[in-house]
């Protein structure tokens, strides 16, 4: 990376980790994908229950291999290859109650706001309440100057890759913009807006000094 963009995103990354300690979140930076898989091995405590979201930051630093090594780590995986669907909602339900929940944001605002868009729930569920701990893997490039800005980031950027990525047909696939479809297969049904939280620490933003995610 561009070695004046690496001084911004420290810099940057500075300031949100100082406003989500005010919100009672927590946070910390590490400059690579990898350097933050290592860090958040370090976090799993032996025993424990992981809860897997579909989090492409998170394949891409090749986590969810190193969490499944992990003697007598229990990762709670609803994308396992070849389960049916009914299994995929049964484990997403017994997510909400494990010791760690591994996802990412969609966007998070300078002053520690979290952004995330739905379509099921259970991911914004789980971070608002539920598992005992929730790391969220973010790269810099998710970062928004507000609250408008991280919205319009979600609905007309991530939102179009991941229906991208899913392989569905909604009308944003085609276009590349939300167009406010009202389809069956519609993934952005559900809001979240974390300004902070009456558990403090409960949520630890990873973030990450690479472009990776969406």
């Amino acid at each position: 990376m561009d070695e004046n963009q690496v001084v911004w995103n420290e810099k940057v990354a500075k300031k949100i980790i100082k406003n989500l300690e005010q919100r009672r979140m927590e946070g910390s930076y590490a400059a690579t994908a990898s350097q933050a898989k290592d860090e958040i091995i370090a976090m799993i405590t032996p025993g424990a229950s992981v809860f897997r979201c579909g989090t492409m930051t998170a394949t891409y630093a090749g986590l969810w291999e190193s969490i499944a090594e992990l003697p007598e780590v229990q990762l709670i995986d609803p994308y396992e290859p070849g389960i049916a669907p009914e299994e995929g909602l049964s484990r997403r339900q017994q997510g909400m109650t494990a010791d760690f929940m591994i996802a990412s944001s969609n966007s998070i605002t300078l002053d520690g706001k979290l952004v995330n868009l739905d379509g099921m729930g259970n991911r914004v569920a789980a971070m608002a309440f539920g598992p005992k701990k929730v790391i969220l893997m973010v790269g810099m490039n998710k970062v928004a100057p507000d609250l408008e800005s991280a919205m319009d980031r979600v609905k007309h950027y991530a939102a179009p890759v991941n229906n991208i990525r899913y392989g569905l047909k909604n009308p944003c696939v085609e276009t590349g913009l939300c167009s406010d479809c009202k389809t069956p297969t519609r993934i952005c049904n559900m809001w979240s807006i974390i300004e902070g939280h009456m558990i403090e620490k409960r949520i630890h933003v990873k973030l990450i000094g690479e472009f990776v995610g969406y």
